[in-house]
């Protein structure tokens, strides 16, 4: 159903981003564009994807490090939602960058004080408009937590009038599209947290960030058990090989390939299975990561509880949790391994 949605939707959602990036007219289609230069020096020919378009995988080769220098140690936390809003976020945030925070916004204060006790300052932010700091090479990573729907679109005058349908005030921006995408493209790093699947459903490019996966449906909110695949990744290295947890266990369709599968749910620990995909019964990811159009991605559909964002709650697998989050984020930023095989 998603592939089907994929073809039809591709050239029409992706067009502007294509016509702004300098992208080929056919943004979207099924065109092997490995042999036309677009893959990077030292990529292998089979990274190329021909769905999205962009070399990804597991091959360091697809990695662009242009502008990684020059970066502070510094994130860009992006927590909008233009739908349904997880309670862990709280409040909605005004406008512009690190508006003020209530306790309620929980998961933005939580990420503030574990990466600040790692030495990495984090700014914050859902004004679209913002994400154009992108651009200046300020961070390390971005990290989209729990978004949802159209997270990407904004409301007003664009700064830009190319990146705008019309000039009028009412005009829907796309700018933040091109923003994230040309971040990734010149190496930035990326995280997806809980919800962060289920936004931009329709932008072919953000599947394929994810890892080429999106949300379908999820059961009951219950304790599970984690279990650690790749003990050797930086996110996940010192974790018990098996560990509880509470979440909403995402389904994923399409299901991630191409991947460095991190961590999965034992499904036989769930006590209702409900919505498990038929086709991967008994291999229910949770964390992966995956190099992607020349930037890193560390992702995760773990986080639904505040809970799991709030130190000495005693929310089952909370400390583990945490240490995940943070080392994948880390990874992203390229201050510890990322995603090695």
């Amino acid at each position: 159903m998603k592939k089907t949605r994929f073809r039809r939707n591709a050239a029409a959602v992706l067009g502007l981003a294509g016509a702004v990036t300098g992208a080929s007219a056919q943004v979207g289609a099924q065109v092997d564009d490995s042999a036309n230069g677009n893959l990077p020096q030292g990529a292998k020919p089979t990274s190329w994807d021909v769905h999205y378009n962009v070399c990804r995988g597991v091959d360091p080769g697809c990695y662009h490090d242009w502008a990684a220098s020059s970066r502070q140690n510094k994130v860009l936390l992006f927590t909008r939602t233009a739908g349904p809003r997880h309670a862990n976020l709280g409040p909605k945030l005004a406008a512009g960058l690190n508006p003020p925070l209530v306790a309620g916004n929980v998961l933005q204060n939580a990420l503030i004080a574990w990466l600040g006790a790692e030495g990495i300052a984090v700014d914050y932010t859902e004004d679209v408009t913002q994400l154009s700091a992108l651009s200046r090479n300020t961070y390390k990573a971005v990290i989209f937590a729990s978004n949802s729907r159209d997270a990407l679109w904004a409301h007003g005058r664009a700064v830009d009038p190319t990146l705008a349908v019309n000039t009028t005030t009412s005009a829907y921006l796309d700018q933040g599209k091109v923003y994230l995408r040309q971040y990734i493209r010149a190496g930035g790093g990326f995280v997806a947290i809980h919800n962060a699947f289920g936004t931009e459903y329709n932008w072919p490019y953000y599947e394929g960030l994810l890892g080429n996966a999106n949300y379908y449906d999820h059961g009951s909110f219950q304790n599970g058990t984690v279990q650690i695949v790749a003990p050797s990744d930086s996110s996940t290295n010192g974790l018990p090989v098996r560990w509880g947890f509470k979440d909403e266990w995402y389904n994923l369709v399409p299901f991630p390939t191409n991947v460095k599968f991190l961590a999965t749910v034992d499904d036989n620990t769930l006590a209702v299975q409900h919505g498990i995909d038929p086709g991967n019964p008994r291999f229910h990811p949770v964390a992966w990561c995956q190099y992607y159009d020349g930037g890193r991605a560390w992702l995760t559909t773990l986080g639904h509880d505040a809970g799991g964002f709030t130190d000495g709650s005693g929310f089952p697998g909370q400390a583990q949790f945490k240490q995940m989050i943070v080392h994948g984020i880390k990874s992203a930023m390229g201050l510890e391994p990322f995603c090695t095989k």
